[in-house]
């Protein structure tokens, strides 16, 4: 099964409780946003694999540690996810994007994909998924099903917000992925907005409330 890690860190949940306030506005939340995800990105990134090769310093030759191994890539999905991509590059600026478009269809209530453009080598790389918030587990469930028919197989799930049902249905379409979560909420409402959440990300990233 996979790991499913909750952050304890001060930093996320101070600023988890800045975004979860109506009252913040666009600039800061969405800045709020970007720097939860480096914050997130930072745990998911802890186990990366490293090598050790020569290099020289002014004063003389020594041996450094680099990321060993597969490359990185980041793959927001649409549109929410876009908020958290700045912050992961500041920690990974190497890393490649890709983008995952999906919607909801209102009759069937499952995502279906409109957009999705990868890295090219994608396959052969360590893929970080991001979006803010894990409702039912539906967009993520599906986005990670295309990377793995697309060849990834090493995928890990970043989101700020959680519901406990979005995670254990994460779990149950896809036990080998890990989950790094800024915050577990209570459940869904009728509605499927996780309660007490923080509304919809992607209108507050982007102002279209």
């Amino acid at each position: 099964m996979s790991k499913v890690v909750v952050m304890d860190h001060p930093l996320i949940e101070q600023k988890i409780g800045i975004i979860r306030r109506k009252e913040t506005g666009t600039k800061d939340f969405r800045q709020n946003i970007s720097e939860i995800a480096m914050l997130i990105g930072y745990e998911a990134t802890k186990d990366l694999k490293l090598e050790e090769v020569e290099i020289e310093t002014p004063i003389c030759k020594t041996t450094v540690k680099q990321l060993k191994g597969k490359k990185l890539a980041l793959v927001p999905i649409l549109r929410a996810g876009l908020g958290m991509v700045d912050g992961m590059l500041s920690l990974i600026p190497a890393a490649k994007v890709g983008h995952i478009g999906l919607y909801r269809d209102p009759e069937t209530l499952k995502p279906v994909e409109y957009y999705c453009k990868l890295p090219a080598d994608c396959a052969e790389r360590e893929v970080f998924v991001v979006d803010p918030m894990l409702a039912t587990g539906g967009s993520s469930i599906a986005a990670i099903q295309l990377l793995k028919d697309k060849g990834c197989k090493s995928i890990r799930l970043l989101c700020i917000i959680a519901a406990p049902e979005g995670v254990k249905a994460m779990q149950e379409a896809h036990p080998d992925v890990d989950i790094y979560i800024g915050a577990m909420d209570q459940k869904l409402n009728d509605h499927g907005y996780i309660v007490p959440g923080l509304g919809d990300a992607g209108d507050r990233i982007f102002g279209t409330k």
